[in-house]
């Protein structure tokens, strides 16, 4: 009913047995569809109301790759990271051609709250470095205008990865070279670049890898605070 475009966001479902009649089951495997459903995002439950299809958004419809991101095992750790670089690089691309002012001083202010942490001004929190890079790059991939493409890029690169990547790139000593990356990508979408912000993430990205690539196995769950 949904594929077919008989239902739309926001509308709400018959009941359950017209449901079974028009799908010739009985209403165990109807209502075990109907869970499945709403824990993929694609229909939401009202209290005393019933049953709707959500906005389909795909921020919504994505997060679940997140799930399988984290799940991950190392050995497919380099295959998420090649799907990230080809989404981000394209990512920023895009962004480099329609960015605003007011969201270039979001990424500065983004890259400034992480180089506070690391030069130990702040708490040295990982936690705080961790929410800065996140809003750096997460705007970078909604500025381009592709929700698609941003929700792609947001659920492959869950909190818990970016934990991992932030823990390898301070266990190498590459805090200050990640910053310098970050800035250079800043700086070619200052200059409405995309050619050069791509080549600029590109590398970034590819530098991050190898810090997780060598990442020592044995390391702690915590890193002690920067300075």
């Amino acid at each position: 009913m949904i594929i077919r475009g008989d239902l739309g966001p926001g509308d709400r479902l018959p009941v359950e047995k017209e449901l079974a009649e028009a799908f010739g089951v009985s209403r165990g495997p109807l209502r075990e569809g109907v869970r499945a459903l709403v824990l993929l995002g694609v229909l939401g439950t009202r209290r005393g109301s019933g049953t709707y299809v959500t906005s389909l958004d795909a921020a919504r419809l994505l997060s679940p790759v997140g799930f399988f991101a984290d799940l991950h095992q190392p050995a497919s750790s380099a295959h998420l990271s090649a799907v990230r670089r080809v989404l981000e690089v394209e990512a920023v691309g895009h962004a480099a051609a329609v960015i605003t002012d007011e969201q270039l001083d979001m990424l500065a202010s983004a890259l400034d709250e992480i180089d506070h942490e690391l030069a130990g001004a702040g708490n040295g929190n990982l936690e705080a470095v961790i929410d800065a890079d996140n809003r750096f790059h997460t705007t970078i991939a909604r500025t381009g205008g592709n929700p698609v493409l941003a929700a792609l890029v947001e659920s492959l690169v869950s909190r818990t990865f970016r934990s991992r990547l932030w823990r390898a790139i301070h266990e190498r000593g590459a805090n200050e070279r990640t910053q310098s990356e970050h800035r250079a990508i800043l700086d070619a979408l200052r200059r409405r670049d995309p050619d050069a912000a791509r080549i600029r993430m590109a590398g970034h990205l590819l530098a991050v890898e190898l810090s997780v690539e060598h990442q020592d196995e044995g390391s702690a769950d915590h890193i002690e605070p920067f300075g």
